[in-house]
């Protein structure tokens, strides 16, 4: 796993700054986000470092975490009555940390067009 040590993700990966880890695979690590969006409102990240969608090309870890997203919504129990997958990719995208993540959001109903 490569770290870029100014990247809080990593060091949330590597066990230097404390989450709510909710979820783990060699992969990628599922916590709670701090600034919630929503009454559940989880970050996937990749446990090694990609600033973003748009940079990343492993097919099998952009499937985890895909997968990893209804396993995340079924431990929080949003699965049942729908949740939001979110990919923010690049400063016009909305993403404000530059390591890949995916948030997965429920527990209200979500609104269109989200912004």
């Amino acid at each position: 796993m490569e770290s870029h040590d100014g990247c809080v993700f990593c060091q949330i990966v590597a066990g230097k700054v404390p989450a709510d880890i909710i979820y783990r695979l060699p992969s990628l690590v599922a916590f709670r986000d701090t600034n919630p969006q929503a009454p559940d409102h989880v970050l996937i990240v990749s446990t090694e470092h990609y600033d973003s969608l748009a940079t990343c090309d492993d097919a099998v870890l952009l499937g985890d975490m895909l997968r990893a997203a209804h396993e995340v919504a079924r431990k929080v129990h949003v699965d049942h009555g729908g949740y939001r997958v979110v990919v923010n990719t690049g400063k016009h995208g909305g993403q404000t940390v530059p390591h890949l993540h995916f948030h997965i959001m429920g527990g209200r109903r979500m609104q269109w067009p989200p912004g």
